[in-house]
């Protein structure tokens, strides 16, 4: 780094010295207990709280509903208990009751399962089993039956199931799953103050989260340890480690100088402005993982290079240019299916519960306006927001080319490293696709790949590990092991559930359960739940609740494709705290930011966003409508 630092004292003991410890920042803060005591009473106080009936009600539907909900598909299917059936009949009403938790009610989703679906979700399936199963549905039920069937399992989980009723070892799941409720929210409530006032050690957060999952019974000791080693955080540590590679070999200096060489006029806005409309647009296309990853040492080339004699530090313009990668990341995400999971889900959901089928095509036309309106307003908001004292960078720009003549031509390191990264972006395009195909054996991962990726690199000589050990920020891959906990644990115990169904239903009797407030709500609180979780589960948590409300209020409208396509844009508005989005943990990894920096940008555009998606739901999708659906 670049950075003037600051010199630190210390007293007799080796420890810092009062007056040090005011300026010391990130992993060299030592905990300010008068802080770090606000978030540790409130957990405590949210856990000894009496829990209310609708908490009661979820925990009820998440331990207590699948029991329920197969024992009614045995009785209504099979005339059995669900003790007395054999081994297909019992795949039967297990693939059933996955596929009414995921909102998949339609009868070609049953039979599309296969046993790598049933493996993933922890269902055994054999061939043959699979198959009577499958024989089964096709030719005892309709369409129309099939479906009216998944919808009174789900009245079986969600209404008729009513904790008063329950005894024995219902009411003691019942009241686990309503503990487990309570520990996330309290957890919840605790994590995001300690992101705020980084009372403590930020990574200390992440160990945190699994201390209070493990003691509040929601994990055990062994998950708890495989739960911080997801394919998501594999992700993250190989990005920074191929960013890493990339500065150690000069790559990052020849793509900045490519991309930005020909600006007639350098300034700081406009290079930020060149890298928005690069970055958002690939985003609906491309990994915004690896999107950020590969811009991480570019901003970070921009900056150092930009400090003089006269100007050796300017944190402005470092938070200005890593602030703009993450939102540049972020905004980009919804602008076609393959932007997200969100978009696949909420597709999904819409077509299994109504039977519209929307295309890829549709989905981009309607959405990808969001995205080309973001970006002019999104660039605005991060040059208003930063105020940098050097904002020609000419002087860097003429200081890279300087050094990459110097450099010579292309050599076999730095060939290397851009031929082992774009293998690596062929996997993360390919790997899920072929997958399914059959052309691949086994189910890499991203994060796999860009492990590989690493170690390729150690391979074939382009960086040491010593690079990696002081180029990576290990800090922030612990931070996101941790945000990853946290978002599940919320989707697993059925917290963010709860907090949806409370928020939507006490909002309702303000005539804000139809048309317009109704995606106005939906979308604000999808926005937040996503800066909390997973966009994934985000969308999850709110979308089936939001979607079966239009289904009543507005029946075969254009309604149900706007509200299932805002939902998945409204949580890509990750733009809060660092565990939002990996593209925001990512930047972090550069050294320059503090939680407040995405706070200065992220909540002026949480409501610019918010008022961005119903003016373009009103203009200019309402304006369009939607082909064989009247108005709302």
């Amino acid at each position: 780094m670049a950075e003037e630092v600051r010199k630190v004292e210390y007293d007799q003991k080796g420890y810092p010295t009062k007056e040090t410890r005011k300026f010391l920042s990130g992993y060299d803060k030592f905990v300010n207990w008068k802080l770090f005591i606000f978030p540790v009473v409130l957990f405590i106080i949210i856990c000894l709280l009496p829990a209310p009936n609708s908490m009661r009600d979820v925990g009820t539907e998440y331990k207590v509903g699948p029991k329920a909900v197969k024992a009614y598909l045995s009785t209504e299917l099979f005339g059995q208990k669900g003790s007395e059936l054999n081994q297909w009949k019992l795949l039967t009403t297990q693939i059933m009751e996955r596929n009414m938790r995921m909102g998949a009610n339609a009868k070609e989703r049953f039979l599309q399962r296969d046993k790598k679906w049933c493996k993933k979700y922890k269902i055994y399936a054999d061939s043959a089993n699979l198959k009577l199963a499958h024989a089964f549905v096709e030719q005892q039920f309709t369409e129309e039956r099939y479906t009216e069937i998944m919808k009174e399992a789900r009245a079986v989980r969600t209404e008729k199931l009513k904790y008063e009723d329950l005894s024995g070892s219902d009411k003691k799941a019942a009241d686990t799953g309503t503990k487990h409720i309570k520990v996330a929210i309290a957890m919840m409530v605790f994590v995001v103050l300690c992101f705020l006032t980084e009372c403590i050690p930020l990574p200390a957060v992440a160990f945190c989260i699994g201390l209070i999952l493990m003691f509040g019974g929601i994990v055990t000791r062994k998950q708890v340890a495989m739960l911080y080693w997801s394919d998501a955080c594999w992700f993250i540590m190989g990005s920074l480690m191929f960013a890493a590679a990339f500065v150690r070999t000069g790559v990052d200096k020849r793509i900045c100088l490519i991309m930005f060489n020909k600006l007639a006029v350098p300034h700081v806005r406009w290079i930020l402005l060149v890298m928005f409309v690069i970055i958002a647009p690939c985003a609906s296309f491309i990994s915004d993982h690896a999107l950020a990853a590969m811009f991480l040492p570019i901003g970070i080339l921009l900056y150092q290079n930009s400090l003089t004699k006269e100007t050796p530090s300017d944190p402005e313009l470092a938070k200005m240019l890593m602030i703009g990668i993450a939102m540049a990341c972020n905004i980009g995400g919804s602008g076609a299916p393959s932007g997200g999971a969100r978009n696949v889900i909420m597709m999904t959901y819409l077509e299994d519960m109504f039977g519209f089928d929307m295309g890829y095509f549709q989905w981009t036309t309607y959405c990808m306006p969001f995205v080309i309106v973001m970006i002019p307003v999104t660039w605005f908001m991060v040059t208003i927001r930063f105020k940098p004292k050097i904002t020609d960078l000419g002087p860097a720009m003429r200081h890279l080319s300087g050094e990459i003549s110097k450099m010579g031509g292309w050599n076999k390191h730095q060939i290397a490293a851009v031929i082992i990264f774009l293998v690596m972006l062929w996997g993360w395009f390919t790997e899920k696709i072929f997958f399914n195909l059959g052309w691949y054996p086994i189910r890499c991962g991203i994060g796999t790949i860009a492990v590989a990726g690493a170690v390729a690199y150690l391979l074939a000589g382009v960086c040491t590990w010593r690079d990696y050990h002081t180029k990576v920020d290990w800090g922030v891959v612990w931070l996101y092991a941790g945000a990853i906990i946290f978002g599940r644990s919320l989707d697993s115990t059925g917290a963010a559930y709860w907090l949806a169904r409370s928020v939507l239903d006490a909002l309702a009797p303000l005539g804000m359960d139809h048309g317009v407030p109704l995606m106005l709500v939906n979308n604000g609180l999808t926005a937040v739940l996503t800066n909390l979780m997973a966009d994934g589960p985000a969308a999850a948590a709110v979308g089936p609740i939001s979607l079966n409300m239009a289904g009543i209020v507005h029946p075969g409208t254009s309604f149900l494709p706007f509200i299932t396509m805002s939902t998945a844009m409204a949580s890509s508005f990750a733009y809060l705290l660092i565990i939002g989005t990996p593209p925001n943990a990512i930047v972090y990894a550069s050294g320059y930011l503090e939680p407040k920096d995405y706070l200065r940008v992220g909540i002026p555009m949480w409501f610019v966003a918010n008022i961005v998606i119903i003016a373009t739901v009103a203009i200019y999708w309402n304006f369009r409508g939607w082909t064989g659906l009247a108005g709302y």
